[in-house]
């Protein structure tokens, strides 16, 4: 199993990120996809498609909600639910005057290759939601669409 680590510094409060995260209206508006939960432990989650069609392509659990600082969610294949460990992300936001530090932790990635795929998203999302935080808008370009 491995794991991908990504800091990013976002001028903006943990509040602010807090809520880019878990809004489904506003991570539909940098991610691509809305992120539905009610956001209590223990509640479902999923990361659905922005087309109208509500198609969840991945979900989780919430394992740890402590707003504005610190989420922990399952991440798993809702086609392939329950195969091995399921991935676990961790969100954790600081404060520093005026400056969040925004670290994302995800871990039990099954192999190489979905590795590279995580590294590839993470930074591409996180760019995308410095952006959104910090201009009021996306980047012009959907950067996970990038070669």
């Amino acid at each position: 199993m491995a794991e991908f680590t990504y800091v990013t510094y976002i001028e903006g409060t943990p509040d602010r990120i807090w809520t880019a995260l878990t809004d489904a209206a506003q991570s539909a508006e940098y991610w691509g996809h809305a992120n539905v939960s009610d956001w209590k432990s223990g509640s479902r989650w999923e990361h659905q498609r922005t087309d109208g069609s509500e198609t969840a392509d991945v979900v989780g659990t919430i394992l740890e909600a402590t707003p504005p600082t610190r989420l922990v969610n399952t991440w798993e294949d809702p086609a392939n639910p329950g195969l091995g460990k399921p991935d676990v992300v961790t969100f954790t936001i600081e404060a520093h005057d005026g400056v969040a530090r925004l670290t994302v932790h995800h871990r039990n990635i099954a192999d190489d290759e979905q590795l590279a795929i995580a590294s590839h998203g993470w930074a591409a999302v996180l760019s995308n939601l410095k952006s959104y935080i910090e201009l009021g808008r996306p980047l012009p370009h959907a950067p996970w669409e990038m070669p």
